[in-house]
């Protein structure tokens, strides 16, 4: 991290909850990329048949679940890479 990207953590940390609650959706928000044409109900659609089509595959048997412990140690068991 760059010494004006810890000094704007460093602020950033000082503000209240609700302010950096707001600072984390701007900064998301401007993280995704969004192109001029794209129609925002369109995009909730699309979202809302990938839902859909999900829910289908659990109900059927297509999809199978991973009881969240699994998953956990497969997170934990995994190497950081230094971090």
């Amino acid at each position: 991290m760059t010494q004006e990207a810890s000094e704007l953590l460093k602020k950033a940390l000082a503000l209240s909850t609700e302010e950096r609650a707001q600072l984390v959706e701007s900064l998301l928000e401007s993280l995704e990329e969004r192109h001029e044409d794209e129609d925002p109900a369109a995009v909730e659609a699309a979202w809302n048949d990938e839902i859909a089509r999900r829910i289908a595959e659990l109900d059927s048997g297509k999809a199978k679940t991973i009881p969240w412990e699994e998953v956990r140690q497969r997170i934990s068991a995994k190497p950081t890479n230094g971090r």
